[in-house]
């Protein structure tokens, strides 16, 4: 695990940057946006993945400031293209102790996204589901415009019906390991009903996280989930490749905004 410390040092060398992995709509596959991920390639040429360090850094300053630099980079990277392109959507990890506290949209206004805030869609997980203050400020940011997901949703825990009542959401992203279920063997896994009922019976958004094969598009399009992003539609890429991407896969313009149910 590494300390905050190496962490500050790395940021500090320039050795982290950013990947985005895209976001396609159903059923048109159309590019809608991306996730940014962050990456840390070490001195030694090693990469190491936000699995082995983010969870060293919650609950520490080094969170906030790590999080302030995914949004100053890919507003560098990304700004003009979402300014050319407001149907398209930026997602950003979020931790929970800066949700809600004015800290993002701060950095957004100084990184220049004043005026794209409402294509901002801030990701946080069920582990990293905030307090009372920072679950107001997410009542604030949606109010700012700002969109508000639910990551890594197990649809097998009773506690996400729980979770969705209490805090202001507008997407939710299934979990990879429930969309890993959909196989030859088993082409409807028994949470794809509650799943097809949720979204009939709400406006929520659902973005299918994991997709990597043609089956499980297929399954997840009948089940009327409304975007999808993975392997099998694309890995992540660079700022440069994700706008080359956006371009091969862009229907007509529509500045209405996709992630919308």
């Amino acid at each position: 695990m590494n300390r905050p410390e190496e962490i500050a040092e790395g940021l500090a060398k320039g050795e982290f940057f950013l990947e985005y992995l895209p976001i396609l709509s159903l059923p048109d596959l159309r590019c809608i946006g991306a996730e940014a991920l962050i990456r840390w390639r070490r001195a030694d040429g090693s990469l190491v993945m936000p699995g082995e360090f983010i969870p060293s850094l919650e609950s520490t300053p080094a969170s906030g400031v790590l999080t302030y630099w995914v949004i100053e980079t890919a507003a560098a990277e990304l700004k003009d293209w979402l300014r050319r392109h407001p149907d398209v959507h930026l997602s950003l990890n979020v931790p929970p102790e800066i949700t809600g506290r004015g800290g993002v949209y701060y950095a957004a206004m100084k990184a220049g996204l004043v005026d794209m805030i409402p294509q901002l869609i801030l990701e946080v997980t069920e582990r990293g589901l905030p307090d009372a203050l920072g679950l107001a400020g997410m009542f604030q940011a949606q109010q700012l415009g700002i969109k508000m997901a639910l990551d890594d949703v197990s649809l097998l825990r009773g506690a996400n019906l729980a979770i969705l009542s209490r805090c202001p959401f507008d997407i939710i992203k299934v979990d990879r390991t429930m969309v890993a279920m959909i196989t030859p063997e088993t082409p409807n896994p028994e949470w794809l009903e509650g799943l097809t009922a949720l979204i009939r019976s709400s406006r929520l958004m659902v973005i299918a996280e994991g997709v990597e094969t043609d089956q499980q598009l297929q399954v997840l399009r009948q089940a009327g989930v409304q975007a999808v992003q993975g392997f099998h539609l694309s890995p992540p890429i660079s700022a440069e490749a994700l706008i080359a991407f956006h371009q091969r896969t862009d229907g007509p313009e529509d500045t209405n905004g996709d992630l919308q149910p």
